[in-house]
């Protein structure tokens, strides 16, 4: 791991949605903590409390600028926190570099206003980089990762004893809902945890736990599917079919952590996917809730081909996958050499 004698300034929410009863936020372990082990100096703006008042919280970040004057102030942009102005005086300062991780279904309202004006754009959409080029900003391609863990990890290979045959873990919604509904017409029943499933809300040590000891972890993406079954099942699914804009299945953290700890994944094929982990020999993917509920009959008559699986696919996220190794490329692309 290569360490950077720089000064970075991170710029986000400390807390999930800055809310602290909500426990600290991803912002925060994913890339300040791991930042934090790539550099000799590093300081933090944290402005949970500024949400309700942009003005100020603009102000008080390009003062927090101009008193650190770091080497390179890094930030995740999350809704209308920053305009260009603020941006480009950010920009004389130092430079700068942000986390775009939704281009798949949010360039054109949002990326393509800000981009322009920060010198390290960073976009998980390997496909968006036309689009950036349109718009003459020099984007770093990257993608989401799972947090990497102290102490051994599990074996897949060895782990002596599964509690649950298929699972999933995420907050409940129309589309995932009507995806678990339809299995279960399969006759396969999927045992759920998160926000609005009957067993509620888990926190990361459960959801490790769940990921190892499940035979399969199933990946439900929350994009809007094209499958009629769906579209046409209530008035409601029609309309978010409509309007969402979010009906492009994009690669996220999910399809890193669940191989990280040792867990077996099937997930929602994303475009992309294959770039990062290999299609039917470290993850399988389906288009359909048919081909989804044959897939898991068949893995769970195979546990031999479906241990082998997870194992490889746990080999290479943990060599390749995490945060840490997402950060030192990004860092080595902003200071070559």
């Amino acid at each position: 791991m290569k360490r950077w004698n720089k000064k970075i300034l991170t710029v986000m929410m400390e807390h999930d949605y800055g809310d602290p009863s909500r426990g600290v936020s991803g912002e925060k372990i994913w890339f300040h903590d791991n930042l934090a082990k790539l550099t000799s100096n590093i300081d933090a703006f944290w402005y949970d409390s500024l949400l309700g008042d942009l003005p100020k919280l603009r102000e008080r970040t390009l003062a927090k600028v101009r008193e650190t004057k770091p080497d390179l102030i890094f930030f995740v942009p999350y809704t209308d926190q920053f305009d260009s102005a603020t941006l480009d005086e950010m920009r004389k300062i130092a430079p700068t570099a942000a986390w775009f991780g939704d281009d798949h279904w949010r360039f054109e309202s949002y990326t393509k206003t800000l981009a322009p004006h920060i010198t390290h754009p960073i976009t998980t959409d390997p496909w968006a980089l036309p689009l950036y080029d349109a718009i003459g900003a020099k984007p770093i391609l990257s993608e989401w990762a799972a947090q990497a863990k102290e102490g051994a990890l599990p074996d897949p290979r060895s782990v002596s004893k599964f509690e649950w045959d298929v699972t999933f873990v995420g907050s409940a919604n129309e589309v995932r809902t009507w995806f678990v509904r339809e299995l279960a017409k399969r006759g396969i029943e999927v045992a759920c945890f998160g926000g609005g499933w009957p067993n509620g809300r888990i926190d990361a040590a459960k959801m490790d736990h769940i990921f190892t000891h499940s035979k399969i972890s199933l990946n439900l993406s929350n994009s809007v599917p094209q499958d009629l079954s769906f579209v046409m099942s209530r008035p409601r699914n029609f309309a978010r079919w409509m309007i969402s804009k979010k009906q492009s299945e994009q690669v996220k953290a999910r399809n890193f952590e669940i191989p990280l700890v040792g867990g077996f994944q099937l997930s929602r094929y994303a475009l992309g996917l294959e770039r990062h982990l290999e299609i039917g020999k470290e993850v399988a993917v389906f288009t359909s809730v048919d081909e989804c509920a044959k897939q898991i009959r068949y893995y769970l008559s195979r546990e031999n081909e479906r241990r082998e699986m997870a194992a490889l696919a746990a080999e290479r996220t943990r060599r390749e996958h995490t945060y840490l190794h997402r950060l030192e490329k990004i860092l080595g692309e902003v200071w070559p050499g």
